[in-house]
């Protein structure tokens, strides 16, 4: 399907996309974070916001393909040896010391928490990419930092990124602010995204994500909206 504009009906106004210069990201669907067994479940993290989310992307990724948008995978990942974690005072490798990250997966043959190239690391099945998508390995929050992203997206001529993934406000967040930062419009697809820290409280950290991006850093609308439009 050639390029063409679509209007998506959006928070805080509509936004005008051309299909033939955005793409849709995917924020760290993999095991780990959204699958019993993975990183987070061990660690006892409520994964449901996250599982919630894999059902509307799918059919976002569907309709997004259909369009001819590309779909760009980001993997939180690290190396065998963790170097890439930082020194022992860097703050990334003290925040994940309590997830353990390169210990044994729970299944054997399944590799080590969120060490590249094993179980933990993949994309959940549902969202399994598909030939011509692509997957872009990171090992900070941002998909943009030290990795190839925004060269790809600067190659492929992309000016607009449909956002989903997760955690709202870790990763889908700090990718937002960056690619904002770099003059890419965003738009984040709420039921596309999910976040466990603070979804017991009335208002959680989801929630306020959304409303500083919305106020400061793009649009938000819901899957179905962009689905229509793409229709």
């Amino acid at each position: 399907m050639g390029s063409r504009e679509v209007t998506i009906e959006a928070r805080p106004e509509a936004i005008s996309l051309d299909t033939g210069r955005t793409a849709v990201l995917v924020i760290d669907m993999q095991n780990d974070f959204g699958s019993e067994g993975g990183m987070f479940h061990r660690a006892g993290i409520d994964i449901a916001p996250i599982t919630a989310a894999v059902a509307p992307t799918a059919q976002v990724l569907a309709a997004a393909r259909r369009a001819g948008m590309p779909v760009i995978y980001l993997a939180m990942q690290h190396r065998a040896d963790l170097a890439d974690m930082g020194d022992a005072g860097a703050p990334h490798r003290i925040k994940h010391a309590p997830l353990k990250v390169g210990a044994p997966a729970l299944e054997p043959g399944a590799g080590r928490v969120l060490v590249e190239g094993g179980w933990g690391t993949a994309i959940v099945d549902a969202l399994a990419p598909e030939p011509g998508d692509l997957v872009v390995p990171k090992h900070r929050y941002s998909g943009f930092f030290e990795t190839p992203l925004d060269g790809i997206l600067r190659g492929k001529g992309i000016r607009s990124l449909i956002v989903t993934g997760c955690t709202t406000s870790v990763c889908v967040d700090s990718t937002i602010r960056d690619a904002m930062f770099r003059d890419y419009r965003c738009l984040l697809l709420e039921d596309c995204t999910g976040e466990p820290i603070g979804a017991g409280n009335e208002r959680g950290n989801h929630e306020a994500s959304l409303l500083t991006i919305e106020l400061l850093m793009g649009w938000i609308t819901q899957s179905d909206r962009l689905i229509a439009a793409l229709r």
